[in-house]
């Protein structure tokens, strides 16, 4: 094993050498870009077609080069000028600056925002309650509670949601919380469900848009002051390269979806459903203005629009005008993960309601059951590992063709919050204009009655409704300052009828009704409340006797009828002041709702946002960059990061990145050091981000560019956090540090297995095909019921029948005739056996071939600091999620101000309740001092917001992480990060690793292990040679043969504890990752930022 990689100086960037004071990186000709490369490629082919033997002229390239290179540049500043204009005539906006590290945060794109902090659209609100969830068991058992008690409205916000997602586990238990059966039921009993979803790149764009609709469409938007000759050149030009994409694209199928997503699917299986439930897809990708200003155009007049090499041009080129790039998507995104119910109760962070999300504590990774096929938990698609083999054809959700007899899923690591009270109106409100800019651009055209706007206003019973906004442009604009939402008060006029949600009563439909008659009815509406007094009825049958009677009989009817009017006239009044009472409370409970009462405790929330027009309609909002810089800056003792990416800058020199929040850190740990103040950053990121397999194959572009992108943030090229803290003469590792998540686990395909498939006749991959067919059936189906007996089975089950019988009969035979060791990975938990103790028979699988290994994926979006302040939502950090103008981001920041006594560096410490606890429990999981959780045994954690988080403070666990300055916590956690290092590079091998530096390394440490496993998995060519070890098993030659191999690993992996492991910071450090294979460039360089 290599040396501690902090012993290092490697580890922190002193193999690169820094270009001298006073020079530049030397750039081949001009641009890195797409003119820039096609100059070029001219140039070389133009270059020594002058006089043989005669020099250029003062020296210089050839005459044919000096031609093509007056040609190009005036090509280069037609395009420059094109796109500044374009710029401005379709965004709308002046000159774009770039995100400065300026005070305490970023100042690009604030939309009107001085009024609220960080420059966000929402102010910060008292009176509310939040909780927090680790994992998606408890979190979506939380959903599936909020949804079953839904009786108004749900809004869903989501980048993926799949219809047949089970919110609880195991499946067979649980059919009706399918998340499609709930939003069915929700709907049935008159609940209206309004869902967002990404919408991918697909077969939206053909190869008839290319030629000649988009160059002609881009020409015509020349500035009309464009001389003639600059315009035919452009049109030459532009014609040219479209017609070059054409042909690239004849040749090259890329109308195949790149991201395993299938919106259309999510789209059309729930609006099937119920005419209550609509969904939108959002962006479109066809070459409207709106694309135009987010993608090609915008990308012109910055020329990060290039290829990476002049022969390439073109494909590059294709792939971006699509918007994708091998299994990277190059087109920006809605990443919002956001659930409202009813208007009250919400759920946002980091975990989609989507296909490989669910999990639990312990992060379980084999998921065979030989003994009974209806304790799966992850049925079909739902076991997936992404880097072996990513979800294919979601629409068709029983076809998964990983072998969970041979590879291991991927655990997903995340983090969510539920929330209540005044806060929740600004989701509200952003849900809503989310939905009205879409509308607006893509629905009202189409006058379908399913949909119509949405607006958050007060109805007179206190509540919220739907009603109608402005029918002209994109959305809602906020009124800033201390009356925000000012404008959903005023009527607007609307060609749709509203969506009314609150009061709102159950519909019970007619009999006879039918879906099809339903459609297009509209929404059912209750009468009004009758405008009669509570004497009404007797009063009209009294003056019915009036009629015909005698004078004296007149007269006294007329006296009571005079009454009668009196007792009418103080009713009507009386109902009036009623009437004007109850709005005053309405009015104050509104109040209330949006803004706290003055005395009431409760928690300060704030919502941030990223978003810009393309996404939102509005001016581009990266108040989540500000607020991260701004808590960062002012951050005392400790500042805690969980995300999926760490790419950031600490100054320009750092382009294509623009986000300073590592200029952030930086200058906070300077301060400290200056000062001799102790002060940590931990941050825990993915190790492979993206999901690649062999990193060095040509389709693992985007992911090694994404690397190399964080190892420059992070250690690298010059002007990492790392270079710049030790260039200031301290040594980065005392202040920050990088780890990873890894786990293991053993699939049980050992003697249990053998003896059933004998016994049965029936292979165990068959029956379990046949089981995914039952659970993911059509929502209206049901297939096996809570007593485990089959229903409507309404596939072929036969092998699934054989092969559960032939189980249940050897059940109980022995310890593995149970479910308890389907799994091991209580092993590395609190409490759990000692992997040496846990049985095993041999059968189909060897112990040591059982064995599996996996990166645990970190997609939490999570900061803290001090143990007081939380940013918790769905952004990354990079440039995609924090720019603002790119993907379409929501977070919260939290203060809760209940304190609870802890300690910081050995001293006294107050902290508050929120953020200690959510750091403690995510501490004490990454080091294995959690208990395994249990799906079906549901505590306060698996419930919405109203009961609060279960946490045992004091308990001796609690004790060990309650202060992340001390030696003792510190020894703790880098030692098991280091002794699981250990433990998994010795048994697994796995890559990215501190012993390979070189391309070499990774062909002795890894790829002559495993790289016909790669291609295998992956469906591809991999030569003559087999693999030695599957994806991800045990490197059986690195121990002893036979049994006491076995036992040697057992021993070696009992010493894991968790799953934390050390960031390998040296990994290829001798070697330009992004440039093996296929060469990155400016096309992509951006958009993997």
């Amino acid at each position: 094993m290599a040396e501690d990689y902090r012993e290092d100086p490697l580890a922190y960037g002193e193999y690169h050498d820094r270009p001298r004071d006073g020079e530049e990186e030397e750039y081949e000709g001009t641009d890195r870009g797409l003119i820039g490369d096609t100059y070029r490629k001219f140039r070389g082919r133009y270059a020594g077609q002058g006089a043989p033997g005669q020099p250029p002229p003062n020296g210089g390239p050839g005459q044919g080069t000096g031609l093509v290179s007056g040609l190009f540049n005036t090509l280069h500043s037609a395009v420059h000028d094109i796109g500044s204009e374009l710029q401005q005539k379709v965004a709308g906006r002046g000159k774009t600056s770039s995100h400065t590290y300026s005070g305490s945060y970023s100042n690009q794109g604030i939309h009107d925002s001085i009024h609220n902090r960080y420059g966000s659209f929402a102010t910060q609100r008292t009176g509310n309650d939040i909780k927090w969830f680790v994992d998606g068991c408890g979190y979506m058992w939380a959903v599936s509670r909020a949804l079953e008690q839904a009786r108004e409205s749900i809004w869903i916000l989501d980048w993926w949601l799949s219809p047949e997602l089970y919110l609880r586990r195991p499946p067979v238990k649980n059919e009706q919380y399918r998340i499609d059966r709930m939003l069915q039921a929700a709907a049935q009993r008159g609940v209206k469900v309004n869902v967002i979803v990404y919408k991918e790149v697909t077969q939206a764009l053909t190869r008839k848009y290319l030629s000649p609709t988009i160059p002609r469409y881009l020409h015509s938007l020349l500035p009309r002051h464009t001389d003639k000759f600059t315009s035919a050149l452009t049109g030459v030009g532009l014609a040219a390269t479209f017609a070059s994409l054409e042909h690239v694209e004849s040749r090259n199928q890329l109308m195949d979806p790149v991201l395993p997503v299938c919106s259309s699917h999510t789209k059309h299986a729930l609006e099937n459903l119920h005419p209550n439930i609509s969904v939108f897809r959002h962006p479109d990708h066809l070459p409207d203005a709106q694309t135009l200003q987010s993608s090609f155009i915008s990308s012109l007049q910055n020329m990060s629009l290039s290829a990476k090499t002049a022969a390439t041009l073109p494909l590059d080129a294709l792939k971006a005008v699509y918007g994708m790039n091998e299994d990277v998507i190059l087109y920006w995104a809605h990443h919002e993960k956001l659930c409202i119910v009813d208007g009250r109760t919400a759920f946002m962070g980091g975990l989609d309601l989507c296909y490989g999300r669910w999990d639990l504590n312990q992060h379980p990774i084999a998921d065979c059951h030989p003994s009974n096929l209806n304790d799966t938990v992850f049925p079909g698609q739902e076991y997936n590992n992404a880097r072996v083999l990513d979800f294919q054809d979601v629409s068709h959700w029983q076809n998964n063709k990983l072998d969970r007899r041979v590879s291991s899923r991927m655990g997903w690591s995340d983090i969510s919050v539920s929330l209540q009270g005044p806060v929740v109106e600004d989701l509200r409100a952003h849900f809503v204009e989310r939905w009205n800019f879409i509308y607006n651009e893509k629905y009202d055209v189409r006058k379908d009655v399913r949909y119509s706007r949405l607006s958050c206003n007060q109805n007179e019973a206190g509540t919220y409704q739907q009603r109608p906004t402005s029918s002209t442009g994109p959305a809602a604009s906020y009124q800033q300052g201390s009356q925000p939402y000012q404008q959903y008060d005023q009527p607007q006029p609307s060609p749709q009828p509203p969506q009314q949600y609150q009061p709102y009563r159950p519909y019970q439909p007619p009999a006879g009704y039918s879906q099809q008659e339903s459609q297009g009815s509209g929404q059912y509406f209750p009468p009004p409340p009758s405008s009669r007094g509570v004497d009404d009825e007797e009063a009209g049958d009294r003056s019915s006797r009036g009629f015909g009677l005698s004078s004296e009989e007149g007269r006294h009817h007329h006296h009571h009828h005079l009454e009668q009017e009196m007792e009418q006239m103080e009713g009507t009044v009386r109902g009036r002041f009623n009437d004007g009472v109850q709005r005053m409370e309405n009015e104050y409970e509104h109040h209330h709702r949006l803004h706290g009462g003055s005395q009431e405790g409760g928690i300060p929330c704030q919502i941030v946002r990223s978003c810009s027009k393309w996404s939102h309609g509005v001016p581009t909002e990266h108040s989540i960059q500000n607020a991260y810089i701004d808590v960062i800056q002012r951050s005392q003792h400790f500042v805690y990061i969980e995300n999926q990416f760490f790419i950031t800058a600490t100054s320009d020199a750092q382009k294509p990145v623009r986000n300073k929040i590592g200029a952030a850190i930086v200058d906070r740990i300077l301060r400290a050091a200056r000062a001799g103040e102790k002060y940590k950053v931990v941050v825990i990121i993915p190790a492979v981000p993206g999901f690649a397999g062999d990193l060095k194959d040509d389709a693992s572009l985007g992911t090694r560019a994404i690397m190399e992108f964080q190892y420059n943030s992070i250690n690298r090229g010059g002007y990492s956090i790392m270079e710049m803290i030790a260039n200031e003469g301290f040594d980065p590792t005392q202040y920050i540090r990088f780890y990873n998540l890894r786990n293991y686990d053993r699939i049980n395909s050992g003697g249990s297995m053998r003896e059933v498939e004998q016994n049965s006749g029936v292979n165990f991959e068959a029956a379990q095909q046949q089981y995914n067919d039952a659970v993911e059936l059509p929502a209206d189906y049901r297939s096996i019921g809570d007593d485990g007996q089959n229903r409507s089975f309404t596939t072929n089950r036969q092998d699934y029948d054989q092969y559960q019988q032939s189980a249940q009969r050897m059940s109980g035979r022995n310890e593995l005739g149970g479910n308890r060791w389907d799994s091991v990975s209580e092993c590395y938990m609190l409490g759990g056996q000692d992997i040496r103790s846990v049985p095993w028979e041999h059968g189909n699988t060897a112990e040591m071939d059982a064995f599996v290994s996996e990166e645990l994926y970190v997609h939490s979006k999570v900061l803290i600091a001090d143990d007081r302040v939380v940013i918790c939502g769905s952004a990354n950090l990079n440039d995609r999620s924090q720019n603002g103008d790119h993907d379409s981001e929501i977070a919260i920041i939290v203060e809760d101000p209940t304190p609870i006594d802890s300690y910081m560096d050995g001293r006294p410490w107050r902290a508050t309740k929120f953020a200690a606890t959510l750091r403690r429990q995510l501490f004490r999981k990454h080091l294995g001092l959690l208990r395994p959780q249990d799906m079906e045994r549901p505590n306060a954690n698996f419930e919405p917001i109203g009961v609060p988080n279960a946490y045992d403070f004091g308990s001796e666990e609690d004790r060990m992480v309650m202060d992340p300055l001390s030696d003792d916590f510190l020894n703790r956690w880098n030692s098991t990060a280091h002794q699981n290092t250990v433990a998994f590079g010795r048994i697994f091998h796995p890559v990215p690793h501190d012993d390979v530096r070189t391309w070499n390394d990774y062909k002795a440490f890894y790829e002559c292990f495993f790289s016909k496993a790669d291609k295998e998995a992956e469906g591809k060519e991999g030569g003559k040679k087999v693999a030695k070890y599957e994806w991800g098993h045990v490197v059986a030659e690195n121990f002893s043969p036979g049994d006491q191999g076995v036992r040697e690993m057992k021993d070696l992996l009992s010493t894991v504890r968790g799953t934390l492991v050390e960031m390998p910071l040296l990994f290829l450090i001798k070697e330009d990752i992004a440039k093996e294979g296929v060469s990155l460039n400016a096309f992509t360089e951006e958009v993997y930022t």
